[in-house]
């Protein structure tokens, strides 16, 4: 594909984000996501698309999130399991899931992101939380 091929492709190419947790019988906990997803779309722009799905358990699906994803425009969805670490979910069954999301939808691609694990953003959160268990150590070191 040569330059001006590959600039008209991205210049049609519109993404979106889809982030995809485990899903919980609490309501508390998926509205977690959520709020990430509204936190992630702030810090992308008001015209990004971003959106919410469970794998299980609650609403939205897999495939109502990813086909929100499309009716918004998107021609590539970026898959991001909202997970630590890459165990079974992450491996077999979001993919599983997502490519069956996908099939309806010519002409949309996905990529799937890693999982969160080991990221410095996500070591310097575990170290902020644990700081902030112990305001008295903070207190006491001044």
């Amino acid at each position: 594909m040569g330059s001006s091929e590959a600039d008209a492709r991205q210049a049609r190419e519109r993404r979106a984000v889809l982030l995809i947790d485990h899903g919980s019988r609490r309501a508390q906990a998926n509205a977690l996501l959520d709020e990430v997803v509204g936190l992630v779309k702030q810090r992308l722009g008001a015209g990004s698309i971003v959106e919410p799905a469970h794998m299980e358990i609650a609403e939205p699906t897999v495939a109502h999130g990813f086909s929100r994803c499309v009716e918004q425009g998107a021609t590539t969805v970026v898959v991001h399991p909202f997970m630590l670490a890459p165990g079974r979910h992450v491996t077999e069954d979001l993919p599983r899931l997502v490519a069956e999301a996908a099939e309806g939808y010519e002409g949309v691609t996905f990529a799937m992101a890693a999982p969160l694990g080991s990221h410095a953003g996500v070591i310097d959160a575990v170290i902020e939380r644990c700081e902030a268990a112990l305001p008295d150590a903070k207190a006491g070191e001044s």
